[in-house]
């Protein structure tokens, strides 16, 4: 059932959350245009199997008229093409579900490794405007499947995060339409309350207990909690490295 109106939404980056929110988001109705760093010719097989359509990063950002994602690998983020969301309006919400990964994917980021900045912090000073943080914590297969209507028992919840109070009520909203709970996690200086080696962080908690996890952190990170979650996060990367799980 259509709960919100329709949408024109741009996708920048078609990995494993860019393309399962283009299957939702298309399943939905929204009207999705998904692009990558290689080229529309190599999304044919996503645009057919969705109903999307393939463009280039800035075409994405010129058609997404109402909302745009950026689901890119952390690294990568610099060489968007300069001023690409210059021209976009301050009303439309631009989604950041980026995650760090140093010893896998993205090597060290100063300011990230002695947490003076979130990860969506450091990537809304790159792209020169506010984002909204929310699709970092939960798999993408389950962005996917695991969906439900509101008020089922144990409905996943999704902490979103945004300096911007009303592109957080819009992208909240969308949370709901895709089948899961939203939670208001604060601003992005407190994001990273739902980055890797936190509790919530793919632990796909309901929202009494994710709000719960949030409020017992504190909205201030301490250099404890940094140390903590850094170890955590480092045992997990090695355990994926274990397994030959390799991030693109």
């Amino acid at each position: 059932m259509q709960t919100t109106p329709t949408m024109n939404i741009g996708i920048i980056g078609a990995g494993h959350i860019g393309s399962a929110l283009t299957v939702r988001l298309t399943g939905l109705g929204h009207t999705v245009y998904v692009a990558n760093s290689r080229g529309p010719e190599t999304l044919q097989d996503l645009a057919q199997k969705t109903g999307a359509t393939a463009v280039t990063a800035e075409e994405a950002v010129q058609r997404g008229t109402d909302l745009i994602v950026v689901t890119i690998p952390l690294k990568n983020i610099p060489d968007l093409p300069q001023g690409l969301l210059a021209g976009v309006p301050a009303e439309v919400p631009v989604i950041d579900t980026s995650n760090y990964y140093p010893m896998l994917r993205d090597g060290q980021i100063p300011e990230l490794e002695t947490g003076s900045l979130t990860e969506s912090e450091w990537v809304q000073q790159h792209l020169g405007r506010s984002v909204v943080k929310v699709f970092n914590n939960i798999y993408a297969h389950h962005i996917e499947q695991k969906g439900q209507p509101a008020g089922t028992p144990g409905r996943i919840a999704l902490p979103v995060a945004s300096d911007d109070a009303a592109a957080k009520q819009k992208v909240m909203a969308l949370v709901e339409e895709l089948g899961f709970d939203a939670v208001d996690a604060g601003t992005l200086h407190e994001s990273w309350r739902q980055q890797p080696g936190t509790p919530a962080y793919g632990a796909d908690l309901p929202a009494d207990k994710l709000r719960e996890n949030l409020q017992s952190l504190g909205t201030e990170r301490t250099e404890a909690q940094h140390e903590e979650f850094k170890a955590n996060h480092a045992q997990q990367e090695q355990a994926m490295a274990a397994q030959g799980i390799k991030l693109k």
